[in-house]
């Protein structure tokens, strides 16, 4: 796969939800803390939708070229070979953001 046919499935959990979006372009960024996330993919518009979600993240994101998500908040990025739809789902209790400590000094006991 070329860089420029590259394609990402990013998870992340904003507001209570988890978000899942598709995009050509993840990074570390220029942020420390965050992952930079670009080019946004979605699918083709139909007659038929099925799931208002991804109708919802189109409306969000429209003219966002470029946004970042905290580490803590990310669940998953996965390189995948097409893009399926994009979604919002209920965050649910289960899943918890990995432990960070981004603190200097000596941890406290």
């Amino acid at each position: 796969m070329t860089s420029k046919s590259r394609l990402y499935r990013v998870s992340f959990h904003n507001q209570g939800k988890v978000y899942e979006i598709y995009a050509r372009n993840v990074s570390h960024g220029g942020m420390p803390g965050f992952v930079e996330v670009e080019k946004l993919v979605f699918g083709e518009k139909s007659a038929l939708v099925l799931d208002t979600s991804e109708e919802k993240l189109k409306t969000e994101f429209e003219n966002v070229e470029r946004f970042y998500v905290p580490l803590h908040a990310v669940i998953r990025i996965d390189e995948v070979s097409k893009a399926g739809p994009a979604r919002i789902t209920p965050g649910g209790d289960k899943v918890l953001p990995f432990p960070m400590h981004f603190g200097t000094g000596e941890p406290k006991v």
